[in-house]
């Protein structure tokens, strides 16, 4: 398999759009998910294993007990990157804000030698990409605040899918992230402390989607936006 999408999923059961994922697995033969369920409290579990069940690269990955999305995240990548070795390694909202179809184009962009693919939330005329207003301008402030702190002329660090070639994920996502929200930024500053600003300018592309929109019944609240000064100082001061 070329490619192995981690989805970290926490009481997704009544919202999991299972046929969308069966789809799309049955016309990319390169492509397959990894369900990392994380402790869920509801029959997410049991889901999981019915989906795995249709199809042999629809995988299900179980940790016990609850970690947070972060956690969810680097284990299942950590877990496919040494169980699966594909060339590229992703993670993906399970609401799919970001549909399925935005995972080609993203990999078509890694094949030109980048080491990252991030998914941007551009609203702009031909595009498919909504967004509340609230969310729209707190994200842009937060953005904002953390490009100047990383020095990296970053547009959206927050989008839920996000790709990487596999001989990086080792180096980003073994140790545990000191943030729980805002673990996105935390890889960025790895990357950049790891290998230099210069290759995370030439080597993390933002990949403009085509569609995006706001799902309801996200675990991210508003309110946790007033959080994140506090928790990207922890960042600044672990990753000088």
């Amino acid at each position: 398999m070329k490619t192995i999408v981690v989805v970290p999923c926490y009481n997704e059961s009544k919202r999991l759009p299972q046929d969308a994922f069966l789809h799309y697995v049955e016309q990319h033969p390169d492509v397959a998910f990894l369900f990392a369920n994380d402790g869920s409290r509801d029959n997410t579990l049991e889901v999981l294993q019915q989906l795995a069940d249709r199809h042999e690269r629809l995988l299900l990955f179980d940790i016990q007990p609850n970690g947070g999305k972060a956690e969810a995240v680097r284990k299942g990548m950590l877990h496919v990157a040494q169980q699966y070795h594909p060339d590229y390694i992703a993670f993906w909202d399970a609401d799919l804000a970001t549909p399925l179809d935005e995972i080609e184009p993203m990999v078509q962009w890694a094949d030109k030698g980048y080491d990252i693919v991030m998914g941007l939330r551009l609203m702009r005329l031909g595009a498919k990409v909504r967004r509340k207003s609230s969310r729209h301008y707190l994200g842009r402030c937060f953005a904002t605040t953390a490009s100047m702190m990383l020095h990296l002329p970053v547009y959206d660090t927050q989008c839920g899918a996000k790709l990487f070639r596999t001989e990086v994920v080792e180096q980003l996502f073994t140790e545990a992230f000191i943030t729980r929200w805002l673990f996105d930024v935390e890889i960025l500053a790895r990357y950049k402390q790891r290998y230099g600003k210069e290759c995370a300018v030439e080597k993390i592309y933002e990949f403009p989607l085509f569609q995006w929109q706001d799902i309801d019944g996200s675990q991210l609240k508003s309110r946790d936006f007033f959080k994140a000064p506090v928790e990207l100082l922890k960042i600044k001061r672990k990753y000088k």
